[in-house]
């Protein structure tokens, strides 16, 4: 229903299942619960796609490499990406969706530590702003506004500068860059 943008309802999500609206209410309290849950259940599926990814002696490849897994996340699922962020329904567990974010913030910090990125930098400021680049092209392509094939140059173009206004080298970034990138989206498929 949600892949074919039709108007979801309890009614028809229960057709020809055996199941009664009234267990819905009874297990979710809703149509509301229902989709938090499922809302839940992409986050924690993103929080395991993440911890699959093994750590190389490259933090800036591997950073790349967390980035690439979370667009592919959002390409093999895209009514379940779009629907992680609608911040209208209940997330009952918000650490599921608080651990994507501190793996990026983790591999920033490897990357000061490795002194490839500049020591005053702000693992959780980069971190959030990388999330954010990337959560902003990964809406394009799943809502369709642009193809995947529009955004990936751009979201590549992006993050090597990202990386290098952190202080990474711009040959060793982009290296480490397309190594993490061609990883990352293969994770998981």
């Amino acid at each position: 229903m949600l892949a074919r943008r039709e108007t979801v309802t309890l009614r028809g999500l229960v057709a020809g299942t055996g199941v009664s609206t009234m267990a819905v209410y009874t297990y979710f309290d809703g149509m509301a619960g229902l989709l938090g849950a499922v809302r839940q259940e992409g986050f924690s599926r993103l929080a395991v796609r993440l911890s699959e990814l093994s750590a190389t002696n490259d933090p800036v490849s591997d950073l790349a490499e967390t980035g690439a897994a979370y667009v592919a996340s959002a390409q093999d699922n895209p009514e379940l990406y779009v629907l992680m962020f609608d911040g209208s329904l209940p997330l009952p567990d918000a650490q599921a969706a608080d651990a994507s974010l501190q793996r990026l913030v983790d591999a920033v910090r490897r990357s000061v530590e490795a002194k490839r990125f500049d020591p005053n930098v702000d693992a959780v400021v980069l971190a959030n702003e990388l999330w954010m680049f990337g959560h902003g092209a990964c809406m394009l392509f799943t809502t369709g506004v642009l193809g995947f094939e529009q955004v990936e140059p751009v979201v590549i173009s992006g993050l090597s500068r990202l990386y290098c206004a952190s202080g990474d080298d711009p040959e060793q970034a982009s290296r480490s860059l397309a190594r993490g990138w061609t990883r990352g989206l293969g994770q998981g498929r």
